[in-house]
């Protein structure tokens, strides 16, 4: 290629064909009208989207703050804070993507409404965006914002790659809604197989978003994961030995080490393909010695640890709120440490169940059937010990624990279905059925899902200084528990019955019962999400009533419940010394809670840092080329790449000083809140008198 024909097409293979509605405006047929609504409708959402919040900030004069204590931020507070409002943003498209299947499938029987390409990008995107940009943003930020808090530390070890981390997740998924408005998404499923993905099937732009999407997405996820191993190896506070950290923060590290070693084989996966579509490459083809199932093997190599990845953290959650609104000590503690390792490790030895029915020989099946159920043995070993942590507890239900409690009656139901999968003559019957469908989401959205959503319920009002509107987290809840059974327990039956997954239409009238109550689940969990983001605006409407500046509202624990409510820049005015597990628990017991320090000193931070926002800008211009084959977009982009990084290697002047002083001030005046504020029971901490201090943490108060 020469430098002219760099030029020669300005746009790449951009052009008016590339617009949602082009096609139904010129071929106008029933079938194109029809998904050319939808699309043009999707579109339109995103740009309106856009251009409002874009006009709403404008208004407000919000830019300034906007940049200067969010956006270039390095605190890992603010940075998990947008890793959740990422992962809210991207979840509402989603949920509407999983809508319109479950539609077109409950009026699939006369071949529905929506083309069979249509309905491919559909559970293409549906996939993608819930294991990349929603699940994994979601985890990412909860362990963010929780997991330095819980070790005692001040920050992550390296906070700028931590924004960096950031913004390619953004970039990411910047690059999945994009491909609303121009061009369309991949239909090769959110797992992306060769040959149907290799540029002779495919030759469209819709494998190259999937490509270059996932690609920003786990090199973020690899960072993250050296990041937070390094903070929990290195930041924790003195005295906080491997043994004393909470659940959470183990379930963190475990995932850490999942993100480090099964991410990497993604990465190379997509970048296999992209040499195979972009340069003729030939690593998936079959000719010139290419195979498909080395792309089988490394995507799975990712793709069952990653499964785990989205788990392990929300049992940290369910660890952690179980204890608290038990009013016990976690039952186990020593077990469940050692089936988190265990899960993690078995996680890397399971990978080839997903090829049962791909021709490899019975014994290899009948090993990794094995693995498969032998990973059932430690999940179990931590049910029973929340099932003992809740016995005689003091159990308060409160919007975490209904979770709590769904996810445990629907995890052990979606588990045994996995252990039916993983017996080979079982699976090979029901593998290329919805059955599948069933108990990948009986997995994911009690296991994961439903542990993140606690876990925003259980510390919000620690982000934020106020409690969520404990009545309508209650509807929501239950509305994502039954809409989430209505929905996919039918898809059980019908994957017996024969129902192919990914089956855009059908001709069984039998089906058709099972499919619309399984449409009505998925309205339900619309409600579920519509009544989310009400209960969200309602407690910001009534926050003043509900504020738990003193810190503790739930009678907490660990050692986040031991500073204010939302926590100052730098976490902790001296750092704690721990003793124990449970250490502000030990601290209440002990009347050391809140006592006033013999002496402050100076707090170094990070600088705010632009390399974050400016390289997430950069990478989605540089994939947005790529994709469209904009070639002087790439050169450009790929220059500005190495460019910022030089210019942030010669930044010398990285942090700044929390003057003694001012810590010492501020640290007095939340001491001052505590020793104002009323003391609670437990029986009242969901009521306006709660002003974040439990009744446990003043000595001669009844619990």
């Amino acid at each position: 290629m020469s430098f002219a024909d760099l030029f020669q097409h300005p746009l790449g293979r951009l052009s008016l064909e590339s617009l949602p509605f082009w096609q139904m405006l010129n071929d106008p047929t029933r079938g194109n009208v029809i998904n050319g609504i939808i699309g043009t409708a999707a579109a339109s959402m995103v740009v309106i989207g856009a251009l409002v919040t874009i006009a709403m900030i404008t208004r407000y004069r919000k830019w300034g703050v906007l940049w200067s204590q969010w956006l270039t931020s390095p605190d890992h507070k603010k940075i998990g804070i947008m890793y959740v409002v990422l992962a809210l943003v991207m979840i509402v498209r989603a949920l509407m993507e999983g809508v319109l299947m479950r539609a077109q499938q409950a009026f699939g029987l006369d071949g529905g409404f929506l083309s069979p390409d249509h309905f491919a990008q559909l559970f293409s995107t549906h996939g993608t965006i819930m294991i990349f940009f929603v699940a994994m943003p979601f985890l990412t930020g909860i362990i963010n914002y929780v997991m330095p808090l819980q070790i005692g530390a001040r920050d992550v070890s390296f906070p700028v790659l931590n924004s960096i981390s950031l913004w390619l997740t953004a970039a990411g998924a910047a690059l999945v809604m994009i491909s609303l408005c121009f061009g369309k998404f991949s239909t090769g499923g959110w797992f992306g197989y060769p040959p149907y993905t290799e540029a002779s099937f495919s030759p469209g732009v819709g494998p190259d978003y999937w490509i270059w999407a996932l690609t920003l997405a786990s090199l973020a996820s690899t960072f993250s994961g050296i990041n937070f191993a390094v903070t929990i190896y290195k930041e924790r506070a003195p005295g906080m030995k491997l043994l004393y950290m909470p659940l959470f923060t183990w379930t963190a590290l475990c995932t850490s080490i999942i993100m480090i070693f099964a991410m990497p084989p993604l990465t190379v996966a997509t970048a296999q393909l992209a040499l195979d579509r972009y340069l003729g490459f030939h690593f998936f083809t079959n000719e010139l010695g290419g195979n498909i199932m080395n792309f089988a093997n490394l995507f799975w190599l990712f793709g069952h640890p990653e499964v785990y990845i989205l788990v392990l953290p929300s049992f940290g959650v369910y660890s952690e709120l179980i204890s608290t609104f038990s009013g016990k000590a976690l039952f186990g503690y020593r077990s469940m440490v050692m089936a988190t390792m265990a899960i993690a490790t078995l996680s890397f030895a399971v990978w080839m169940h997903h090829f049962f029915t791909m021709g490899q020989s019975a014994n290899i099946n009948a090993a990794f059937g094995i693995a498969s159920m032998l990973i059932g043995i430690p999940t179990g070993v931590k049910i029973y010990d929340w099932m003992w942590t809740i016995f005689r507890g003091r159990v308060r239900f409160t919007v975490p624990m209904i979770y709590s409690i769904g996810f445990i009656y629907l995890f052990v139901l979606g588990g045994i279905t996995g252990i039916l999968l993983a017996s080979p003559t079982i699976d090979y019957q029901v593998h290329n059925t919805v059955f599948l469908v069933a108990h990948f989401h009986n997995v994911a959205i009690p296991g994961a899902l439903f542990g993140l959503l606690a876990g925003y319920h259980f510390w919000f009002p620690k982000a934020f200084g106020f409690r969520l509107d404990e009545r309508l987290g209650k509807v929501s809840a239950l509305c994502w528990i039954f809409g989430f059974m209505l929905a996919f327990f039918p898809l059980y039956a019908l994957g017996l019955m024969g129902l192919p997954r990914r089956s855009v239409a059908y001709t069984e009238p039998s089906y058709v019962p099972l499919e619309i109550a399984a449409f009505l689940g998925a309205i339900l969990l619309t409600v579920a999400l519509v009544t989310l983001v009400v209960q969200l605006w309602v407690s910001i409407k009534h926050r003043d009533e509900n504020r738990v500046f003193a810190g503790d509202p739930w009678d907490g624990r660990s050692l986040e419940w031991s500073v204010s409510a939302p926590p100052p820049e730098y976490n902790f005015a001296v750092i704690p010394e721990v003793t124990g597990r449970d250490a502000f628990t030990l601290a209440k017991e002990a009347g050391k809670a809140y006592l006033l320090p013999e002496s402050y000193a100076d707090i170094e931070l990070p600088r705010n840092s632009a390399m974050g926002p400016v390289l997430g800008v950069i990478s989605f211009a540089l994939a947005f080329g790529l994709v469209w084959h904009i070639w002087w977009m790439v050169m450009l982009f790929l220059l500005a790449t190495v460019v910022t990084m030089i210019v942030h290697g010669f930044a010398r002047d990285t942090t700044r000083i929390i003057p003694a002083q001012q810590v010492q001030q501020e640290h007095r005046r939340w001491l001052d809140a505590v020793a104002a504020a009323t003391a609670i029971s437990r029986e009242d901490e969901r009521k306006s008198a709660n002003q974040g201090l439990a009744g446990q943490t003043l000595l001669g108060v009844p619990a």
